[in-house]
């Protein structure tokens, strides 16, 4: 909707100081609270920081037109109004400043000639602020602000001639959240105030805490305005019940005044307060009343500086009875306020009060007023710092050489018809440093470089109150927030004296992740411990990782350790025993072997070939080697000969056991009528060859396998996900088949031909002990296909080696042990008369020598 004003009058009068100049600057100040007329002539409740905070303004103006090298020959003036903490005054007072005319605006008047004023220093609130930048921005009209501190008024395309010496809320926010993540506070309540002030701070903590801090809100609660004791009531029980030991309050004055009233009636302690520098350093709350509850708060305030002069200047402020104006009733108010009494008669329009008579005599230095408290220079010197930028852009814009200016042509500003756009042109250059060091000086969106003090609410032994700098922040090299705090100065209102613990759920240690807890903000999180074969190695991890390939997760889940490795190793109990039961049946094929060596002569070796006995020992010496093959760190080369070397000397041991077999057949048959020439097939030349190619099979067969798919050895880790299990993988299922089914083959064969031959007549027939042999051979390796199946890593390598052993040992001892217990312990027995009982042939042709 678009309204059209025609004529339209609007008549007022202000509460303001003034001062003549050539140049004058315009002033808006919080002189007073509130308003008593409603035509808003006066006001009431006067205000000690206000009224400084006007003076500052024209001590300021006063010591620039002393100053000689900055503006000579220009004597500046002052237009300096209270808003009286309302919108409306304070947005009628600005386009007073603007149009010049007091009491009567005209807004269709088309107005010519200098503007009474080149720029405005004001106001003290946000609200107020957007309200009048939104118009006389439209004239380009610089304002430049003390104490303004939205966030919104860094938009320049609303605000483009705003500037301010204060820091804006953004900066003040990310300052707190520094704050709260350099003492570990990742859960904090948050109160605001009901205006732009509070709700863009409260927008700016929403969307920066959890990234820039790791933290988050536990609750945001408004504050009201005026007296609503249900509202602040309910508000406190939030505060009691929330877990958050922080609390931020970003609000003003009178909302924290209220606001403990409450709190100490429900006796609410405990609670770590942090201040916006709206109420950091107001004194009503800084009592020993109050220090039970706000003890130990940190607060950040508005840079501290000096300013040499303004204490005298203030001392010689008198109160002007002589002159009814706005100006000396600001000055009679203040002597009244200070001096606890009234003039008589009241100046027009005040309300005549009881109490002691001022004599306007009264000595100022002797009174304790808050207005020289010039110990804390802060928002005056804000206002100072905003006086100077003015002047120093004016000086610029008077310095300008025609034909060289910034304007259209390079043209510079006439001093006679000065207009704000052309300061404001400068106002944007500007950059200047302080008396006090401090550089001042505006970037893009018309902020001042940011930097803030930090103070401690600290409540001395002796019952005083002292508010204290601890540290500072300010904007980094790096464009980040750089804060500097001296713990040791903090003053801590808890009893072990150190920093509260405020936390939504503790943090998760090394070895667990956070999750966060259904409906709950992120800070609220469970720690959940990392799964098998993942960790975390930091704290507050949001997931684990997994280790790599050959590592696994430690018990605590917090690093990567190697994982276990498992394979049949040498010096394992179940290794030592296998080795030492092999080298055993080592040792004894060649013990046997020296004794057979000793008796080669008698009947007992040299019956049935003792050729192939010597060979069946060898080859049996052979079966108890090849079992070493299958312990220790399997390796391609053992891999690949284990099977081969086993499967070669078990055929080698198999295949003489099926000659000897044979030719004891042979021989028994020979004896009877007809059947002497079978014998010329089982000589000694054809035992040997077939004993050669029944072994050249299965070497044949080996070399086929490791041709076609050699053994290799494999990292398994599926049977253990925390262990490493090498083993050998046979390559080719099919090769490893053939091999054993040709070994069972010949075992088969054998025991078939024994168990034929097993009730010749002879008393020493050893087709029996070839038949109890073969009978134990394939028992064990009937049971070593089911067993080795289903044995996992080392422990299909101990079946294998453990039926390899036991087979073994069987053919030895049921061969090789008769034998040897008739040549060692019996040896009237190792005859050829004993041996061959009633059947008496000559083995000429089937041994090495005759009989004896």
């Amino acid at each position: 909707m678009v309204l059209i004003l025609d004529y339209l009058i609007v008549w007022f009068h202000l509460n303001g100081m003034y001062k003549p100049g050539d140049v004058v600057l315009g002033g808006l100040f919080e002189v007073h609270y509130t308003s008593v007329f409603p035509e808003l002539s006066f006001t009431s409740d006067f205000d000690p920081p206000g009224f400084r905070h006007a003076i500052s303004m024209a001590f300021a103006i006063d010591e620039i037109n002393k100053n000689s090298m900055l503006l000579p020959n220009i004597t500046l003036g002052y237009n300096l109004y209270d808003n009286c903490a309302s919108l409306g005054i304070g947005f009628r007072a600005s386009l007073s400043l603007a149009s010049g005319q007091e009491e009567k605006f005209v807004f269709n008047e088309v107005c010519a000639g200098a503007p009474p004023v080149l720029g405005i220093v004001g106001d003290v609130y946000s609200t107020f602020t957007i309200a009048m930048s939104s118009v006389t921005g439209l004239y380009k009209l610089p304002i430049v602000s003390y104490f303004a501190t939205c966030s919104c008024l860094s938009d320049r395309q609303r605000f483009p001639s705003f500037f301010r010496t204060i820091p804006s809320d953004t900066f003040q926010v990310r300052a707190m959240i520094q704050i709260l993540k350099h003492f570990g506070w990742t859960w904090a309540g948050l109160l605001i105030s009901d205006d732009d002030y509070g709700l863009h701070a409260a927008r700016s903590f929403q969307s920066d805490l959890g990234p820039a801090g790791g933290g988050c809100l536990a609750y945001t609660e408004i504050l009201p305005w005026g007296n609503n004791p249900g509202e602040l009531r309910r508000i406190v029980d939030v505060m009691k019940k929330s877990t958050a030991r922080v609390v931020i309050v970003f609000a003003h004055e009178s909302h924290m005044i209220e606001l403990m009233e409450e709190v100490v009636r429900q006796n609410v302690t405990g609670l770590q307060w942090i201040a916006s520098e709206a109420w950091t350093t107001v004194a009503v709350l800084q009592t020993p009343h109050l220090m039970p509850y706000l003890g130990g708060t940190l607060s950040i305030a508005i840079r501290r500086g000096e300013i040499p002069g303004l204490r005298e200047f203030m001392l010689n402020i008198k109160p002007d009875l002589n002159h009814n104006n706005t100006s000396g009733n600001n000055m009679v108010r203040f002597w009244e306020y200070t001096f606890q009494c009234r003039f008589a008669p009241p100046p027009a329009g005040w309300v005549e009060a009881g109490g002691p008579l001022c004599t306007g005599k009264e000595d100022l230095g002797s009174a304790e007023s808050e207005l020289l408290n010039v110990s804390e220079f802060r928002p005056e010197y804000n206002v100072y710092k905003a006086v100077y930028a003015l002047a120093y852009a004016l000086h610029e814009l008077l310095q300008c050489e025609p034909g060289r200016g910034p304007f259209s042509g390079n043209s510079c500003a006439s001093f006679q018809r000065q207009e704000p756009w052309q300061l404001l042109h400068y106002l944007q250059k500007v950059n200047f440093t302080t008396s006090f060091g401090d550089e001042v000086s505006f970037d893009g969106n018309g902020d001042a470089l940011p930097i803030y003090d930090i103070m401690n609410w600290q409540w001395l032994p002796d019952g005083r109150v002292e508010v204290k700098n601890v540290g500072e922040v300010k904007k980094s090299a790096s464009g980040g927030e750089e804060l500097i705090v001296d713990e040791n100065k903090i003053f801590w209102n808890f009893k072990p004296k150190k920093p509260p613990h405020s936390v939504c759920s503790e943090s998760c240690p090394p070895g667990t992740r956070r999750a966060r807890k259904k409906g709950e903000p992120e800070c609220c999180f469970d720690c959940i411990l990392c799964s098998e074969g993942k960790i975390s190695n930091k704290s507050d991890s949001t997931e684990c990782i997994s280790c790599p390939e050959d590592f696994w997760s430690s018990p605590q889940r917090d690093l990567c350790v190697p994982k276990k490795t498992e394979f049949l190793s040498y010096h394992e109990p179940l290794g030592i025993c296998l080795t030492a039961t092999s080298l055993l049946g080592t040792f004894i094929c060649a013990v046997v072997l020296a004794i057979f060596t000793h008796h080669r002569s008698t009947p007992m070796v040299r019956a049935n070939n003792s050729e192939l006995s010597f060979l069946l020992l060898v080859s049996l010496k052979l079966c108890f080697l090849c079992s070493l093959l299958f312990i220790g760190h399997p390796r391609l080369w053992t891999c690949q000969l284990r099977h081969a070397a086993f499967g070669i000397s078990f055929v080698l041991c198999v295949s003489c056991i099926l000659v000897k077999t044979m030719v004891v057949l042979a021989v028994f048959k020979a004896s009877k009528p007809g059947g002497g020439a079978s014998l010329k097939w089982f000589g000694a030349v054809q035992q040997r060859g077939t004993v050669l190619v029944l072994t050249s099979v299965q070497a044949a067969i080996c070399t086929a396998w490791l041709v076609s798919a050699s053994p290799v050895p494999h990292k398994n880790t599926q049977y253990h996900n925390d262990k490493i299990v090498y083993e050998c993988v046979v390559g080719s299922t099919i090769g490893f088949a053939v091999l054993l089914g040709y070994i069972g083959l010949l075992a088969l064969l054998s025991f078939l031909l024994a168990f034929l031959a097993r009730n010749l007549p002879d008393n020493f027939n050893e087709a029996k002990l070839i038949t109890f042999s073969m009978l134990i051979f394939c028992a064990v390796w009937v049971a070593f296909v089911p067993a080795y199946i289903s044995s996992p890593g080392k422990y299909a390598d101990a079946v294998e080696v453990f039926a390899i052993l036991a087979s073994s040992f069987g053919l030895l001892l049921a061969l090789f042990g008769p034998k040897c217990y008739i040549i060692l312990l019996r040896p009237e027995r190792n005859t050829k008369k004993a041996i061959m009982g009633r059947c008496i042939i000559s083995f000429k042709t089937l041994s090495h020598g005759p009989a004896e």
